[in-house]
């Protein structure tokens, strides 16, 4: 039985991870060699990385994302929504 992943969104962006598949942790180190701020808030993902993101959360072993700001976990569809959604009402 594989074991299950874990995934934190928060600012638009990934926060926290506990990848076990190899196509993630190979996605997942393609996302930080483009570049990562070491605060979430201040990370402005290109879109390269927003791509790289839902394919993450393709990628990963669970059911559900968190969500951290809320505090509540989520569907892929809902996290890829979110990830593609944040900050178009500030433009």
């Amino acid at each position: 039985m594989s074991e299950k992943d874990y995934l934190c969104l928060k600012w638009g962006t990934l926060k926290g991870w506990d990848l076990h598949s190899d196509k993630g942790k190979e996605l997942l180190k393609k996302y930080l060699d483009i570049g990562m701020n070491i605060s979430a808030m201040c990370q402005d993902d290109t879109p390269e990385q927003k791509q790289l993101i839902l394919d993450i959360i393709d990628e990963c072993n669970s059911d559900t994302i968190h969500l951290d700001w809320d505090a509540i976990d989520v569907s892929k569809e809902e996290a890829k929504k979110y990830i593609m959604e944040y900050g178009k009402n500030n433009e």
